[in-house]
This record gives structure tokens, sequence and C-alpha cells, in this order.
């Protein structure tokens, strides 16, 4: 089904998280969880569902991207998007530590100044 030329500028592939089930959120979500050791396509092919003949082709598509790092044969997460993912994380925990405060709005709401008070 076609989409309109609006909504088709609208589209904000930078970032996007790859779509379950792909080989390309197979690969990332396994080199996620040894963020801190490299792999070979083969062993990448291995350790997933991806097929030994799209594990390459996936692995160059995520490296220009900045997903994953390449040296010589082997493959790992990257930097970029571990840093990602630890702000990612850290955003979540000061989320939830304002959740755990309690929130007193009578107290708010006394100390709050109305914008159409004239100040002098």
């Amino acid at each position: 089904m076609p989409i309109s030329a609006d909504h088709f500028e609208n589209i904000d592939t930078e970032g996007d998280e790859p779509t379950p089930g792909t080989n390309a959120h197979e690969i990332l979500s396994f080199l996620e969880q040894h963020p801190d050791q490299a792999f070979t396509q083969s062993e990448i092919a291995d350790e997933t569902d991806v097929t030994r003949g799209s594990v390459g082709p996936t692995l160059v598509r995520l490296r220009e991207s900045g997903r994953v790092d390449h040296r010589g044969k082997y493959w790992r997460i990257s930097d970029h998007a571990r840093s990602l993912d630890h702000a990612a994380d850290h955003a979540d925990a000061v989320a939830a530590s304002y959740e755990e405060e309690s929130f007193d709005y009578d107290e708010w709401q006394a100390h709050a100044v109305d914008p159409r008070e004239d100040r002098e």
C-alpha cells in the first residue's frame, strides 16, 4: 500500500531498533549479550538463528549504521551502541527514581507563582 509523500518525509529510520525476528535484531541481541567479546561470522552464525550466508551482509549493514565494529575477521557491538544503551539505562533509572519519590501537590501549589500576578 503506498504512503503519502508527507508520511514518507516523516519516517525517521536513524537510530531505530531492528525489528524483532530480523537477522539484524538476532545478531545485535547476541552481540549485546557479550559486549566484552568479539566474534567471527561463523561463531555468530553458530550462536544465532541467522544463516551463514546472511551473517556477513547483515554485519556490513550494521557496521555502516555504526552499530557494530569490525577488526580483521572479528565483529563486536560498537562502543557507540554500548554508550547509547548505557545512556538509556541511566535515563530509565533517573525516571524511575522520580516515580518513587512522593509528590505533595498542595505544598508545590503553595510555592507556585501565578504568572498572571502583577509582580513589582
